[in-house]
């Protein structure tokens, strides 16, 4: 990870601001997901990731914890940002996360394009394709 990249723990309250932009530009301008299906109200119970590259914010993801399992969701790198490294270093502290917190698994719903990427992580695929939010995914697991 380069120094000028860092993966912060934020509370929902304090950068939903930050964590509402990055969503709105990838999932909702950029993918086409409607604000109904991204906004799904359960930010604010979340752990959520936020990635900086020199102070600013370009990347995050969301994770819920149910029973020992981390269920981790809406990743997204603004679209300048990618290609460097900033997916993976969201992955990696969430999975740190999660080791820290003596979590089992965690649970992913990949977009199908990304399953690769989730793979090289050690994530496994264990479901067949399905839409959602008109977009192709495929479940994948992640057990310690």
């Amino acid at each position: 990870m380069e120094n000028n990249l860092k993966v912060e723990i934020v509370k929902w309250i304090d950068e939903h601001g930050s964590l509402t932009m990055i969503r709105e530009k990838v999932f909702i301008e950029e993918q086409k997901v409607t604000s109904q299906l991204e906004w799904d109200g359960m930010d604010k119970e979340a752990i959520h990731f936020l990635a900086f590259k020199d102070e600013k914010a370009i990347g995050c993801a969301r994770a819920l914890v149910i029973e020992y399992c981390m269920q981790l969701g809406r990743i997204a790198v603004l679209k300048e940002y990618r290609g460097e490294g900033i997916g993976s270093a969201l992955i990696e502290k969430a999975m740190t996360t999660a080791k820290l917190n003596q979590l089992s698994a965690i649970y992913i719903s990949a977009q199908c394009h990304a399953i690769d990427f989730y793979k090289k992580f050690g994530f496994e695929v264990t479901s067949d394709i399905y839409l959602d939010a008109e977009i192709p995914h495929r479940d994948m697991t992640l057990d310690f």
